[in-house]
């Protein structure tokens, strides 16, 4: 008996090739009634400490400018929200010294990060790979991984796991400017929200 041909295969045969399409040339667009409001662009900085740091060239018109200099806490920031919106960025290795060697001042970081009314932790690995064997080091992935969820559940800490170095330079840069842009429109009596009905 001949077998059936399915037109549309189980999405557990599909393979992944992910392929990210390039960013926009704004990450998100405010309006009210329909029509677009003329906001302006934030200034990120970016922490002159930051080992491999994540340029922002890509997104120069994202941003009024880009500037390097020591931040109190963290990463990346936006000038004037310093002290409320805050990105730290790791990369695998960096995620793992932190969890183990650093474990003490990492943590107390982190709890400085969850008093902050926007922070964010970004780390420039898949989560596969935070939970696989890691070469040439003892580092338990079970405990990184749970070290993890404890940050967002204990702390309330937000993280976000990027595949690639470039990929996790586009969700720093739209965070930065998201943040930027709802606090703008809320101090400037528009409301937390980026269209009627929206968000």
């Amino acid at each position: 008996m001949p077998r059936k041909r399915t037109l549309i295969p189980s999405p557990l045969a599909w393979s992944p090739r992910a392929t990210p399409v390039p960013p926009p040339p704004l990450p998100v667009l405010a309006e009210r009634g329909g029509t677009q409001l003329h906001t302006p662009l934030p200034v990120a900085i970016i922490d002159t400490r930051e080992q491999n740091p994540l340029s922002f060239r890509r997104f120069k018109g994202w941003f009024a400018s880009i500037e390097h200099r020591a931040l109190r806490l963290g990463d990346y920031s936006i000038s004037g929200m310093e002290d409320s919106c805050v990105v730290e960025r790791k990369d695998l290795a960096d995620l793992i010294q932190s969890f183990t060697t650093n474990r003490t001042v990492f943590i107390n970081r982190l709890r400085r990060l969850s008093d902050l009314p926007h922070s964010l932790l970004v780390i420039t690995a898949s989560l596969s790979e935070i939970k696989s064997e890691y070469p040439y080091r003892a580092a338990n992935p079970n405990r990184i991984t749970q070290s993890l969820i404890a940050v967002l559940a204990g702390l309330r800490l937000p993280f976000i796991c990027t595949e690639t170095h470039e990929l996790g330079e586009e969700i720093v840069a739209s965070y930065l400017y998201q943040t930027f842009l709802y606090d703008w429109l809320e101090r400037n009596g528009h409301g937390r929200y980026l269209a009627d009905g929206d968000l």
